[in-house]
């Protein structure tokens, strides 16, 4: 349910975990947990030492195309630290209509396989707290090609230790510098899923279609949103249908961030 660099420029891909139905899950508007594919700029050098500070909101807590809250949206906090290649983070988030608190904790390492084909791998711990306390184990990588900003191939895996199973997503982003500081990302992400959500069920999961945008108000402030369109596939289907819940489980949803980088 937030992956993993961990500020919205870079606002997809997040890992996270549901507790409402006392099953563990993750999370990919985390996040809040950066993916490399959603960085504004990908090959941007980073300083050695760096401490950044992200808040924000998403209207819905949408992850692997399913929404994580019965009743509204959710709000993010998240700190991380980042020294050289590796960067470790601490991302809370709150339902903003319902009790529903959520911890997530990690670190990240960040290198080059090849010229211009960037890898991250990471680990972090979910602590979530509803009705019920559940608690999760992810290990998550990608891979990401960046010869060409305006279209950027990647793909992602998390394994959760507790479902004992896994998420894939392909996606591609598509950067578009309008001005010095306002940048456009159109992007596409195919996830599939293999015992990670539903243990009956694995291959597509969902298609998600998006546009993300970021605004440098200075060196050290980014503001940012992004407006997501999720369709729902095989998996989610078939679970749904399952539950007897048979309408559509399309989801739209948006969400705004401001990060400060010091």
């Amino acid at each position: 349910m937030a992956t993993p660099t961990v500020i919205f420029s870079h606002i997809l891909c997040t890992l996270g975990v549901l507790c409402l139905n006392q099953t563990v899950l993750a999370n990919e508007s985390l996040i809040q947990t950066e993916s490399i594919s959603s960085q504004q700029q990908p090959n941007q050098d980073a300083a050695p030492l760096a401490l950044t500070l992200d808040l924000g909101w998403d209207s819905k807590y949408i992850s692997q195309g399913r929404d994580n809250l019965k009743y509204g949206g959710i709000y993010w906090a998240n700190a991380s630290i980042q020294y050289n290649n590796l960067t470790t983070y601490a991302l809370v988030g709150r339902g903003d209509s319902q009790t529903y608190t959520e911890w997530n904790i990690g670190f990240e390492y960040t290198f080059n396989v090849v010229e211009q084909l960037e890898a991250n791998l990471g680990y972090q711990r979910i602590e979530g707290f509803s009705d019920n306390r559940c608690q999760d184990n992810e290990l998550f990588g990608e891979l990401a090609y960046t010869a060409t900003p305006w279209l950027i191939p990647s793909v992602s895996y998390v394994y959760s230790t507790e479902a004992e199973g896994s998420f894939v997503e392909v996606s591609l982003h598509s950067y578009w510098n309008i001005t010095d500081q306002f940048t456009l990302t159109p992007y596409i992400t195919q996830g599939l899923d293999f015992k990670y959500r539903t243990e009956k069920h694995n291959g597509r999961n969902h298609l998600q279609l998006g546009l993300e945008a970021s605004y440098q108000i200075t060196s050290e402030i980014n503001l940012s949103g992004h407006i997501s369109h999720s369709i729902a596939q095989n998996d989610i289907e078939q679970e749904m249908a399952e539950n007897g819940d048979t309408g559509s489980q399309d989801q739209t949803y948006a969400g705004i961030h401001v990060a400060m980088t010091f």
